[in-house]
């Protein structure tokens, strides 16, 4: 169970990573929203929360990231 929950943080933090990517605040609000709900399902699903709980609680925590952010602060490689 431990690596199973050490897995999907490791996973959860590399998909967090680019969670803001885009241009505007609405671009990034939906890409970070779109990783976040993968991210939480995979982690709900493993941690027994179950996959739908998980990716609405990573979707909203992705889209409020991704808004919260500008595209100063992210720079991959551009």
């Amino acid at each position: 169970m431990l690596r199973k929950l050490a897995t999907g943080l490791v996973l959860a933090a590399s998909l967090t990573s680019l969670a803001a990517c885009g241009d505007t605040a609405g671009q990034r609000a939906l890409s970070g929203g779109a990783i976040g709900a993968g991210a939480g399902a995979i982690i709900g699903s493993v941690t027994g929360m179950g996959a739908g709980t998980g990716a609405l609680v990573g979707g909203a925590a992705g889209a409020v990231t991704g808004a919260a952010t500008n595209k100063h602060q992210i720079n991959l490689g551009s």
